[in-house]
This record gives structure tokens, C-alpha cells and sequence, in this order.
């Protein structure tokens, strides 16, 4: 079997990994009513040529990957009560670490699909490894992450799960436990965001907008053309996208206390250049102990999200063997 790809089939579903990041790549899942429904997001350029020019992340972006570490360091001002953070002697110069952009090595034996990394000699992780392992009795895939660490360290981590939309505008909701808030990004994230920056949400979907008018970001896709970041804070470990026009729900879950928030990426067809050209339309839904995608710099250093009691970072010790547990289910819903 080819190195790029390895894909298993089950009683209800067929699943796929690439060895480029460690990626989930094309997954349908079987319900019990005899649909099959594709809940991942691939990127529309990602079998397009030219594709080898762009950074290992984005080549073939798709589906589901772990970011060890999340984020990335670069040169940034203090805003607000945000600090700055260098490019310059940043322990990762990858955009969500050396796994997210280089070629994993599938591992032989046990369940499901399996797969490793080395990171450099240099890096204070010293390897990742995860296994994909369908649920035999239901659609549901269960997932297994584990760091190992080779120095004692500090880092943002993430999983980053991405999902595909329906075209109407509002057609899926996402469900989310009452009582969480929200923050907006420091900055606005591209020429095309439009929601205010930096601002605390006690209602994390109800974003105030630039032009002074308000949006319920828990409908998507969102009825403007653009790019933004909520990141979700002190989350219950749980969250549900319910698929409107096409009648299913994924319910994604996770270890609440590796990863005390998640960060919603409205990708909106908002960014215009090349290889997004305007097309791409996902919503990431991405637990993490993070604050948003800042790098290791910010994220391991007070800033506005930790001092709420949030962990934006999680420390690792020398030869610590570090393992978490997430799982995604997809079930029928209401067609409306």
C-alpha cells in the first residue's frame, strides 16, 4: 500500500490518512437510515498543481491533525493586554508545529490506523504518534495522541478537526453547552474580517461586528464573506454541529482538562489569494490549550485568556509520555 495514503473501511463508514501531516483525509460515514454522509472539509486546491510550492500544511489541507505546537511565533506589537512576540528565537518555525507539515511514517500492528514523527534533535518534543481507530459499532471514530517530550518544556497544543459547510448561508448550527464565552482576536485576522477585535464575549456567539451591528456566529456558514477567530474559553469538553440541509449531527469529543478551550475558525470564502482564491468555505472546531493561534512566546506568557484562569499552555517534563483521547460520532437529524 502506497506511504501517502492508508484508508480502512468498516461496518459504517470508510476512513483515510495521509502521511503529509498526519492528516484524516476523505472519511463517509454509514448512519443507521442507509446515508452516507462526508463530514471533513478538503481543501478545493488540494489535488490542483503547484501544490508543492505551498508550505507542507496547506498542500493538502483536509480533515483533522494534531498541532504540536499550536499557533506560531512571529513579529507582533502589544495590543491591549496582549503581549508581543518575536519570529526571532522561536523554538518552532512551523505554523502549528514540524508535525503539521512534514511526512509522518505509518506504524505496523494494532487497530485502526497508526502513525509517527520525529521531530529535530533540536526541538524539546522529541516524537508524536496517533492512531485512528473506527468505532466497529457505530460511526464514530476514536482517535490517540501522544507526546513524547525530550526536554522540559512549555507549549500550546491544539487538535484541529475541520469540517465541511453546507452553501446556504445559517444552514448549520453549532451547539455549544450554555454559560460559555468567548473572545475575538486580537487583530483582525484578514483584510476581509469583520468582526471587532479583542473584545470578551459573555455570550461567545454573539460577536459585535465593526459597523456597529451584532452576528450570531452560531449559524454557519456566516452570510458575509470573510475570515475571523473566536476563540471559545473554559470548554465543558464537548461540542455538536448540527447539519441542517443534509440531516446529520457530529458531536466532537474531548479531554476537557488537556484542552480547556477551543478556537472556531470561520474560514468564510473571506481570503482571496492564492491557494484560497475566495473559494475556501469550512469551520474549523479545534480544542486547545492555547490562547488562539499566537506561538509558544504568547501563549506561555500572562496575557488576557490565562489570567481568566484558562490555561493557554501546558508544561511537559524531560522523557514524559503524554497521551490524550478525543473521538468524533456522527448520528441522523432533523432536515429543515
Amino acid at each position: 500500500m502506497s506511504q501517502r495514503t492508508r484508508a480502512l473501511a468498516w461496518d459504517h463508514g470508510v476512513t483515510s490518512v495521509e502521511s503529509l501531516g498526519g492528516m484524516l483525509g476523505a472519511t463517509s460515514f454509514l448512519l443507521p437510515d442507509g446515508r452516507q454522509v462526508a463530514p471533513f472539509q478538503i481543501a478545493p486546491w488540494a489535488n490542483e498543481t503547484g501544490g508543492a510550492e505551498l508550505p507542507g500544511i496547506l498542500r493538502r489541507l483536509r480533515g483533522e491533525w494534531p498541532c504540536v505546537p499550536f499557533g506560531s511565533d512571529a513579529d507582533r506589537k502589544p495590543i491591549g493586554d496582549w503581549p508581543g512576540s518575536h519570529s526571532a528565537g522561536t523554538i518552532e518555525s512551523f505554523p502549528h508545529g514540524f508535525g503539521s507539515n512534514n511526512d509522518w511514517t505509518f506504524l505496523e500492528g494494532g487497530a485502526g490506523i497508526a502513525l509517527s514523527i520525529a521531530y529535530p534533535d533540536s526541538h524539546p518534543i522529541a516524537s508524536l504518534e496517533r492512531r485512528v481507530t473506527p468505532d466497529p459499532t457505530s460511526a464514530a471514530l476514536d482517535f490517540e495522541l501522544v507526546i513524547k517530550a525530550r526536554h522540559d518544556c512549555q507549549l500550546p497544543l491544539g487538535l484541529h478537526p475541520c469540517f465541511r459547510l453546507p452553501t446556504t448561508p445559517g444552514a448549520m448550527r453549532i451547539e455549544i453547552a450554555p454559560g460559555v464565552s468567548g473572545a475575538t482576536f486580537p487583530v483582525a485576522t484578514d483584510a476581509s474580517s469583520i468582526f471587532q477585535t479583542d473584545q470578551f464575549l459573555p455570550r461567545w456567539n454573539d460577536v459585535p461586528l465593526r459597523d456597529g451591528s451584532r452576528l450570531d456566529v452560531s449559524r454557519v456558514p456566516l452570510p458575509y464573506h470573510t475570515e475571523e477567530l473566536v476563540q471559545l474559553i473554559d470548554m465543558p469538553g464537548s461540542a455538536e454541529l448540527w447539519n441542517t440541509a443534509e440531516g446529520y449531527r457530529v458531536r466532537l469529543k474531548w479531554n476537557r482538562e488537556h484542552f480547556p478551550s477551543a478556537l472556531l475558525w470561520f474560514t468564510n470564502r473571506g481570503r482571496t489569494f492564492a491557494p484560497w482564491n475566495g473559494r475556501h468555505l469550512a469551520l474549523g472546531l479545534e480544542p486547545i490549550c492555547s490562547a488562539f493561534d499566537l506561538g509558544q512566546q504568547i501563549s506561555t506568557s500572562d496575557n488576557p485568556i490565562s489570567r481568566r484562569g484558562v490555561a493557554t499552555a501546558r508544561k511537559f517534563t524531560a522523557g514524559e509520555r503524554f497521551v490524550t483521547r478525543y473521538r468524533v460520532e456522527v448520528e441522523p437529524a432533523e432536515i429543515l
